[in-house]
């Protein structure tokens, strides 16, 4: 594998649109700092209202975390969570300008040494990849909303790596997703939902 800025590995080439609209870190010591966010459909920013509730849930998991921040777009859960005291987060995206603003996110916060981003196929990576040095505790699932309905069986076998070979036995996966959409992961137990008008989050944990 090659790596680039905050390690990034390149994967997989993929097409993308230009910068468009700011984000921003809405916690900890990143307060207030300004993230890049690319033009079009390419990713889908939560807002800041959404996500300061889902991170109060979040709040007690994150001291010391290592994170997985899956279809991260430009990295606004990751970093957040590395705000807020995670030790270290990687980046999975497969949309090269949403990698190649990822990556000025990550370099304009110094958050290189906290940081590895992977470009390419997530399914892909995940059918292959070992199981990381230390366990995950903190796994964001926020693909297309159109995936859980066009490649359904792609993300319970990405559920199913997740949680026998990558998290911690105590872990959560969140996965974001369109309010109308469902899917059941035979691996994993759902332990809460928040509807927010058509955006619904879940958090789950491994069976066992």
């Amino acid at each position: 594998m090659q790596y680039a800025q905050a390690r990034a590995t390149q994967f997989a080439p993929c097409c993308g649109g230009g910068e468009n609209r700011r984000m921003r870190i809405i916690a900890g010591r990143f307060r207030g700092r300004k993230l890049l966010s690319p033009r079009g459909l390419a990713t889908r920013p939560i807002t800041d209202r959404v996500k300061q509730s889902l991170f109060d849930i979040l709040a007690p998991l994150l001291p010391g975390a290592r994170v997985y921040d899956c279809f991260c777009g430009t990295g606004s859960l990751g970093l957040e969570c590395l705000s807020r005291g995670a030790a270290f987060a990687s980046f999975f995206e497969a949309d090269q300008s949403a990698v190649e603003l990822l990556n000025r996110n990550i370099v304009s916060l110094d958050a290189e040494k906290q940081s590895r981003v992977v470009w390419g196929d997530v399914f892909g990576w995940f059918s292959a990849a070992p199981p990381p040095e230390r366990p995950i505790d903190v796994v964001f699932l926020d693909p297309p909303y159109r995936f859980l309905r066009e490649r359904a069986d792609e993300m319970r076998e990405l559920a199913g790596a997740l949680a026998a070979r990558h998290l911690a036995p105590a872990g959560s996966i969140v996965l974001r997703h369109d309010a109308e959409d469902h899917l059941e992961f035979a691996e994993l137990k759902r332990c809460d939902r928040r509807d927010y008008g058509r955006m619904t989050i879940e958090f789950f944990r491994r069976r066992d």
